[in-house]
């Protein structure tokens, strides 16, 4: 996927809803990424890196991978 508008600087996207990031570099699926965006639960990562998504307890997404949809805290 080509970076979304909103975050053109961003290589990883979590979505606060299901606690996974997707790397944009990798990740084909654009409705997934246009609909948490949309929505407005989305959060980039500053440095924008894997390692500090997974300090902040969010986890890869792979193709298939299904969490349960939980109303974001913040």
């Amino acid at each position: 996927m080509d970076h979304h508008p909103k975050f053109e600087a961003s290589r990883f996207l979590g979505d606060k809803r299901t606690q996974l990031v997707y790397d944009l570099q990798s990740w084909d699926d654009d409705d997934v990424i246009n609909e948490f965006v949309g929505l407005g639960v989305a959060l980039c990562f500053s440095p924008d890196e894997l390692p500090e998504a997974r300090n902040r307890g969010y986890t890869l997404a792979t193709p298939g991978k299904k969490r349960m949809h939980r109303a974001p805290r913040a």
